[in-house]
């Protein structure tokens, strides 16, 4: 990576790695916006099961990509000293991890419908969700696949055919669901199944092209990722649980944090639900920037820390917190200028409550501002983090703040204090301010700053 090299140079590498992943990220949303649009076309319980079994399928997948995001920083650390064969032994036995937890996932989709029923669910959308489970709980090995073979080519630094990919997904997904949803161009209506099936066959191709550019594509051919891939590798498989795992349960912390910030924004009211969700979306749109750069800054630290190389480490993280606080700082100024606009974008101002969500919307944007700028600087600093291969004691942090300060502050400004839906939220802005705070001294008094090139994480 070079000692020498300079700021302007790491935020052009940063960049060139950061932009392709955050397209992918966002095209990965349209996929969710997609099959949430259809759905609503075609019937308000069917909506209701879809976005219900999607949160189920979500909830084990985001546990489960944690051996994935793994994979990222140890191939990026093991192109950095040089070691080829690692590379391919660490991206397959992250392969593996992910074949085994989706197999052993598979029956809990299949017999969904008594677990959401014991979560009080109501039994008829729980049925119809089932019944998409039963198709799309299927996808659960590709979609983990698929995370595998992203961070693998994003280590490589090959990026661009990440993004391209998704957004053919995005295309695949969009007629198929048109087709079997509805029952057009002769294709029969199948509602939710459709869903599912276009849901299966989407992931199925993305992890099937992925796959084959690994396997063919010239940059990476000579890696033979799939050469002789029944052969395990105990010790490589180890070290990518022990690291993989606690990424899976700090991705679940997070998002169990906006699921419960989400119910008890329902205890409120439906009004304050309605505009919580919207100022959500909003705010998960900028996050994309964020998310994107955080895996960037992964790659890079990751490479400069297999080289032994610590002003390069120092560097990349520097540029990649100042990218993504620049970018939150312009993101604050359009949340702060144009709220009404940017809420109304979600609005059908024909509707009588439109008026009272708009009014509340505009209160959780500007709390959104402040939200912004933490979870961007919590979200870097996992990266980096990841980058070292430090994986537990970020999983204990995140852990600490979004669940013992962020949702207690949250409950107690809101229901205690009275403050109501901007407490909440407060209480989610002092969450992630503790888990940014705590996860950015970790990076910069660790002690990989000090260790030599390739040594493993102490964490």
């Amino acid at each position: 990576m070079g000692e020498n090299q300079s700021y302007t140079a790491h935020a052009r590498a940063l960049l060139a790695l950061g932009l392709p992943l955050i397209g992918s990220h966002l095209a990965q949303m349209a996929l969710h916006v997609t099959d949430t649009v259809l759905m609503g076309w075609y019937g308000v319980n069917e909506l209701a099961a879809v976005v219900l079994g999607t949160s189920f399928f979500f909830m084990f997948f985001i546990l489960g990509s944690g051996f994935g995001i793994a994979v990222m920083g140890m191939v990026a650390s093991a192109m950095g000293r040089g070691d080829e064969t690692q590379v391919r032994r660490e991206t397959r036995m992250g392969l593996w991890l992910s074949i085994l937890y989706g197999l052993a996932i598979v029956p809990f989709m299949w017999f969904s419908k008594p677990l959401l029923i014991v979560a009080g669910q109501n039994p008829d959308v729980s049925t119809l969700a089932q019944d998409f489970l039963r198709i799309a709980g299927f996808g659960m090995i590709p979609a983990l696949l698929i995370m595998v073979l992203k961070s693998y080519l994003a280590a490589l630094e090959k990026t661009q055919v990440v993004l391209w990919v998704t957004l053919a997904a995005v295309v695949v997904n969009l007629a198929v669901a048109w087709a079997l949803i509805f029952g057009h161009w002769g294709a029969p209506e199948l509602g939710v199944r459709g869903a599912a099936i276009a849901s299966l066959s989407t992931q199925t191709l993305t992890a099937v092209l992925l796959s084959l550019y690994a396997a063919l594509s010239e940059g990476s051919r000579r890696f033979r990722l799939f050469q002789r891939f029944w052969r395990p590798d105990w010790p490589t498989f180890r070290q990518v649980l022990k690291l993989g795992a606690p990424v899976g349960v700090t991705g679940l912390a997070e998002s169990g944090l906006f699921i419960a910030a989400a119910m008890m924004m329902g205890w409120i009211g439906t009004i304050e639900l309605a505009a919580h969700g919207i100022a959500m979306e909003i705010a998960a749109l900028a996050f994309m920037f964020h998310l994107g750069l955080s895996n960037a800054a992964t790659v890079r630290i990751g490479r400069a820390e297999g080289e032994g190389d610590t002003t390069a480490m120092r560097q990349a993280g520097i540029t990649a917190v100042v990218l993504s606080f620049g970018f939150g700082c312009l993101v604050v100024a359009l949340f702060l200028s144009f709220p009404h606009p940017l809420i109304g974008l979600f609005l059908d101002r024909a509707k009588p409550e439109a008026a009272e969500i708009l009014t509340f919307g505009t209160t959780l944007l500007s709390m959104a501002a402040l939200f912004q700028l933490f979870d961007a600087m919590q979200v870097v600093a996992l990266g980096l983090l990841r980058g070292v291969q430090d994986t537990r004691a970020p999983m204990l942090i995140a852990a600490l703040s979004y669940w013992g300060i962020g949702i207690p502050t949250s409950y107690v400004l809101a229901f205690v204090l009275n403050v109501g839906g901007s407490g909440l939220w407060l209480g989610l802005v002092v969450g992630l301010a503790f888990a940014a705070g705590l996860l950015m001294l970790r990076f910069w008094r660790g002690p990989w700053f000090r260790r030599p090139a390739g040594a493993e994480s102490p964490a």
